[in-house]
């Protein structure tokens, strides 16, 4: 008898979320299984950011359900497992190293007391090695350039030994030539096992990378083949007296 296929990393189904009374998701799902690289495409107001951070349960979700390794989001304690990668320009530190930056990412294994022990200290050099990033690890974090940063802040997840790793928007203010070597890092880890959700704004470098795309506009699914962001006008909101809404189109 064969074994049933394992639950997948990700499944989240129906999501409606609003924030502050505006709605941002209608009718989202999005399902990533291991080893599998799954693009969340749009353009800037989309919802792309929105999707990824309800399901990593940093903004509620009013309506349908979110699933992590088969356990209900509420429910869910093995953040270690899962390996979150900010935008860089997201993280502001003054004095921080880039091998303090990485060492972050084992807080989740050892407290946020805890000493590192000789095992976080080869998991952080590890993940330093696998970025190229060995050379610049006593390096203040600000002075590197932004594909450096972007590859430091994915060696912070790797540190944290990840079955899935999420990431938004890797390419934004980084140069081509750097996001070819992304690409490559990120082509490696999968054919490893790892399993991706990555927000695009276009796939860019990363189209041989991906197994499948979900493409958003003004918060909801639709079909489309492009590699690239969706050009859509966004539903009008309208008054109760007729007029246009003034905050139309606003969205995460």
């Amino acid at each position: 008898m064969a074994a049933p296929d394992p639950a997948p990393l990700v499944d989240a189904r129906g999501l409606y979320v609003s924030l502050g009374g505006l709605p941002i998701l209608r009718d989202v799902s999005l399902q990533v299984h291991p080893g599998e690289a799954v693009a969340i495409l749009g353009g800037n107001g989309s919802g792309k950011s929105t999707l990824v951070r309800a399901v990593m349960g940093l903004v509620p979700h009013q309506e349908g359900s979110v699933e992590l390794f088969g356990v209900p989001l509420a429910s869910f304690k093995q953040w270690s497992r899962i390996g979150y990668v900010p935008q860089h320009s997201a993280l502001t530190v003054s004095n921080a190293t880039v091998r303090e930056i990485v060492s972050s990412g084992r807080l989740a294994h050892r407290g946020l007391f805890g000493l590192p022990s000789r095992l976080d200290r080869a998991h952080v050099e590890r993940a330093l090695a696998l970025v190229e990033l060995t050379d610049r690890a006593s390096w203040p974090y600000h002075v590197l350039s932004g594909g450096q940063k972007q590859r430091a802040l994915i060696a912070r997840a790797l540190a944290t030994e990840p079955e899935l790793l999420v990431m938004d928007e890797p390419l934004a203010g980084v140069d081509l030539h750097s996001q070819e070597g992304l690409a490559f890092l990120l082509t490696g880890l999968r054919e490893q096992g790892l399993g991706m959700a990555i927000v695009l704004h276009e796939q860019g470098p990363l189209a041989g990378l991906l197994d499948r795309t979900v493409a958003l506009c003004d918060g909801r699914i639709v079909d489309h083949d492009s590699d690239g962001a969706i050009d859509c006008t966004p539903a009008r909101p309208r008054s109760v007296v007729g007029l246009s809404d003034p905050l139309e189109g606003v969205a995460g």
